[in-house]
């Protein structure tokens, strides 16, 4: 939904719909697919989609699926995997939770339950085929996806997503630099269990983060403008 912080006398000044993502959004927030006309097994629980965004947003956090604490919250990122992705994006929370200017859209929209070792299960597979591209149509001012994690990397990147994560986010370069519009920057989730991936990759935080941070400084510096429509269509 719109940022509470935005009026209806903004709304109106950014020329702003009074439905297209508010209603796609009520929608999706009353979705039970996947209780009532699941693929395999249905949700384990009552359905709390979690997603956040405005019409302006020039960002796109693609995550994974909320976890049990965000399952609790409603609120995406509201844990220590949420202290680190602000961390490499060098923002702070309350810039992080600006509607107006950062989407978060999680492949999965509700917290998908566990595993047998306690772990988060993968997305659930209604949700991209069902939202996604409708979601993407809603979000045109989007300049910049950050992908997280292999789902949402092949949803974005299509052919351009190696075959794991660690091979797709090492040709970090190669995509950002390959014309997809909008660009496309990969990266692991920011779960402290990855602490040994990071270890092993020194790269990522000597290399990557600093790019990282330069393009979400220079999206976030750029003007609120509803007028810029960016094509969403996938590069392959």
């Amino acid at each position: 939904m719109l940022n509470a912080d935005l009026s209806d006398m903004v709304k109106s000044q950014l020329n702003l719909p009074e439905d297209g993502l508010d209603a796609l959004f009520a929608e999706i927030r009353d979705c039970r697919v996947c209780v009532d006309r699941p693929i395999g097994k249905p949700l384990p629980h009552a359905p709390r989609p979690v997603i956040r965004g405005a019409a302006t947003a020039r960002i796109l956090i693609a995550g994974q699926a909320p976890g049990t604490r965000v399952h609790a919250s409603g609120k995406p990122f509201t844990d220590p995997s949420g202290d680190r992705l602000r961390s490499w994006m060098g923002i702070d929370e309350d810039t992080f939770y600006d509607e107006a200017r950062i989407a978060i859209v999680p492949m999965g929209f509700c917290f998908p339950g566990l595993d047998a070792k306690g772990g988060d299960l993968p997305p659930r597979r209604e949700c991209a085929p069902l939202w996604r591209a409708r979601v993407m149509a809603e979000l045109p001012a989007v300049r910049l996806v950050l992908a997280v994690g292999l789902y949402a990397q092949n949803w974005h990147l299509g052919g351009k997503a190696r075959s794991g994560l660690t091979e797709t986010v090492s040709n970090w370069r190669a995509i950002l630099d390959g014309g997809n519009t909008p660009a496309v920057i990969p990266l692991p989730h920011p779960s402290w269990r990855n602490s040994g991936w990071l270890k092993r990759t020194p790269w990522f935080e000597a290399e990557l983060l600093p790019v990282l941070r330069a393009r979400v400084a220079a999206e976030l510096a750029g003007p609120i403008d509803k007028t810029t429509r960016v094509d969403h269509s996938s590069s392959e």
